[in-house]
């Protein structure tokens, strides 16, 4: 079972990657891309070049989780930083999810419109 609890580590993915990607290829990203243990709990939010997908990667203690978000108009408000991740606590990836831009804390109409 997963939960988002207020304490959840979560690593976003600066670079986009091929949504076609799966719990093994998303895996691989996170250890060799990132260079975190998924094993040791964290979630990995990954987009497309387009930024209408979005998948997370999370390890429950028994198995590992695939959850995938698909935006029929819109795109997600992705943020920038250098390296190839960024550290985000769990109300900024429920803002994410919802359409709110991180740097300005606007709703974007539909997500974002950009």
């Amino acid at each position: 079972m997963i939960s988002l609890s207020p304490t959840q580590r979560i690593f976003l993915a600066i670079e986009p990657v091929d949504m076609r990607k799966h719990f093994d290829g998303l895996w691989a990203l996170a250890s060799e891309k990132l260079h975190e243990d998924p094993f040791g709990g964290a979630w990995f939010v990954f987009t497309n070049k387009n930024r209408d997908r979005l998948k997370i990667l999370c390890w429950d203690g028994s198995g590992v989780w695939v959850l995938a978000k698909r935006l029929e108009k819109g795109r997600f408000s992705w943020p920038q930083a250098a390296g190839t991740k960024l550290d985000l606590e769990s109300t900024a990836l429920t803002m994410l999810l919802a359409g709110i831009d991180l740097k300005d804390g606007c709703k974007r109409h539909g997500i974002s419109d950009k």
